[in-house]
């Protein structure tokens, strides 16, 4: 069986070799096709991997209550109403919805000036407590974060993203130097890690980069910081469930919870990562879906190209069939000759789409700035759609040249 496939795939590719033009056309088809099925699941597994990474900052386990942003007009209408968000929603939130484990508030500051040692900067500036790294992770590079002392004696430090290290302190340290926001000086205790600087977003939802923030102590923010009357006196609620909790139906009683305590005002909204996780999960299939039947019409159109050229090989090789089947090979071992002829086309196509997928999603990655992902599953998959319509392709051919009569084809010209 070894030496007839052996035999089998020797005659194919000598056979190929004898019409090289006519069988990189051929080639061609499925070339373009598995390319275009690896490069458009890439381009997915990257934006899918992107959205992933944002919503996991959100923190899956996390309901987070923002103030909306309204105009003077509005704004002075719906203080009549509420003050906004505020830590009496903190407490009550703590208190009255089940589930909850803890909620960590976050003041949104509006710095007129950051400077330090002769140098400035502009970044967002934010009071938070020293449970907020617990519900939005990220890393530090120098330091510590802010703890419960600081909170406590309302204690004038702050931690320092990467970007305003660089533009205030350069090459020098940072730690335990000062910097002045508006007309309060405060201590750098620690410094972020760098990341992408470009603020994005997921589902609509904003998420910003770490890189020009400064985060204070809360409490020293309501204490020693300018505050705009009219803003709410915190910007955001990040809610930590319970392990169990389900993040939907605690989301909705928060929201009923506000809805009394801010007497029917409309001045915040609920974002629910694990419900976004589960938004972008569904769009992604669908992506996947939607870019697979796409690139799966270029398959199909090259095994269209695989059927013709084996057609065409049953034309030309009728006599040939005739001289063989006189010397004794059966129809099985016509059929399995054009069979391994068209698995070879098939094969040899795929692997170059193969090739061409890989540097397509490359190709995107560096030109466009967007993330790509070549799966192994993608890989398999577009190879093994290639040879299966590549065989399906040269069926019809090999049973045709397997059912000739030996007389007849010994008679063709």
């Amino acid at each position: 069986m070894i030496r007839r496939l052996l035999d089998a795939f020797a005659t194919a590719f000598g056979s190929l070799a004898e019409h090289k033009l006519r069988t990189a056309l051929t080639m061609l088809g499925m070339m373009f096709g598995v390319g275009a099925v690896i490069a458009m699941l890439s381009i997915g597994a990257g934006a899918e991997k992107q959205a992933l990474a944002l919503i996991d900052r959100l923190g899956t386990r996390n309901v987070v209550v923002r103030g909306k942003q309204f105009k003077q007009e509005e704004l002075e209408e719906i203080r009549k109403k509420s003050i906004g968000l505020s830590q009496r929603d903190v407490e009550a939130i703590q208190e009255a919805v089940p589930g909850v484990s803890f909620a960590a508030p976050k003041i949104d500051i509006e710095p007129y000036k950051i400077l330090a040692a002769g140098a400035k900067t502009t970044a967002e500036v934010f009071g938070v407590g020293h449970r907020h790294r617990e519900v939005t992770p990220f890393a530090l590079v120098e330091g510590r974060f802010i703890d419960e002392p600081d909170e406590t004696h309302h204690a004038q430090v702050a931690v320092i993203g990467a970007g305003v290290r660089r533009d205030l302190f350069g090459a020098d340290a940072a730690l335990g130097h000062d910097i002045k926001i508006n007309d309060v000086w405060f201590e750098v205790i620690g410094v972020l890690a760098p990341e992408p600087s470009a603020p994005t977003a997921v589902q609509g939802v904003a998420v910003s980069s770490t890189e020009h923030e400064i985060y204070l102590p809360f409490t020293t923010a309501l204490r020693k910081l300018d505050h705009d009357p009219l803003k709410a006196p915190l910007g955001e609620i990040v809610v930590r469930l319970e392990p169990r909790a389900p993040a939907a139906e605690t989301g909705a009683v928060i929201g009923t919870l506000l809805d009394r305590l801010h007497g029917g005002a409309q001045d915040y909204e609920i974002v629910i990562p694990e419900a976004l996780l589960q938004h972008s999960r569904q769009t992604q299939q669908l992506f996947n879906l939607v870019m697979g039947l796409i690139a799966g019409i270029s398959l199909l159109v090259g095994g269209i190209g695989i059927m013709n050229i084996m057609l065409a090989s049953v034309l030309e090789q009728t006599r040939e069939i005739g001289v063989r089947r006189a010397v004794g090979a059966r129809r099985s071992d016509i059929r399995f000759q054009f069979l391994v002829t068209a698995f070879s086309l098939a094969m040899i196509g795929g692997l170059l789409g193969v090739a061409l997928g890989v540097g397509l999603g490359h190709g995107v990655a560096a030109y466009a700035n967007w993330p790509t992902v070549v799966t192994t599953w993608s890989i398999v998959l577009s190879l093994g759609v290639s040879v299966v319509v590549g065989v399906a392709s040269g069926l019809y051919p090999a049973m045709r040249a397997a059912k000739l009569d030996p007389i007849q084809a010994l008679h063709a010209e």
